[in-house]
């Protein structure tokens, strides 16, 4: 048993509890927003926690851990397309924390969350209840947050195959091979 251990790839610390309870919670504070009825009450604080989690990961990607903070991820549209490129050709470069493509991704996750969550909060003022734009906005909105979601969880699955890396399991402990 311990020589197994002792040949594994030690692991490292990358994503602090605070990413990791962002994630799991945006997950759970999503999924519970669609499957409440809209206008319910179980919605509308889903919604709510939304907001409060895109609120929270906005100001730990500032001051944040290292692998938190957007500077260690946030990618040019070069640095993406260099990585996909490289992707395509077989020679990715290992990223500890998360790769181009991944923190574009990312990005486009918060700003469709901020958006959706911004806007069902916009709904509940008086100025714009039954506002059709407004709503229009926030469906749109959230079913683009769904494909994106979709997308984030293939290419999760398909780089954690490529790269013989559990990446899910890495979101749950923290925790990546050096």
């Amino acid at each position: 048993m311990t020589a197994l251990r002792s040949s594994a790839a030690p692991e490292v610390p990358v994503w602090d509890l605070g990413v990791r309870l962002f994630h799991w919670g945006t997950v759970a504070a999503v999924a519970t927003a669609f499957l409440a009825e809209e206008g319910e009450r179980l919605h509308e604080w889903a919604g709510y926690a939304v907001a409060g989690l895109v609120s929270f990961r906005l100001l730990w990607g500032l001051i944040g851990t290292r692998h938190a903070r957007f500077s260690d991820f946030a990618p040019s549209p070069r640095a993406v397309l260099g990585y996909l490129r490289a992707r395509l050709a077989g020679t990715p470069r290992r990223y500890l924390g998360h790769n181009p493509a991944g923190g574009a991704m990312i990005l486009v996750l918060l700003a469709l969350l901020a958006g959706v969550a911004g806007s069902g909060i916009a709904m509940t003022f008086d100025s714009l209840w039954g506002n059709h734009l407004v709503e229009e906005f926030h469906e749109t909105a959230a079913n683009a947050l769904l494909v994106f979601a979709g997308i984030h969880v293939s290419a999760v699955l398909l780089m954690s195959l490529l790269d013989k890396e559990n990446l899910i399991r890495a979101m749950i402990t923290g925790r990546k091979r050096l």
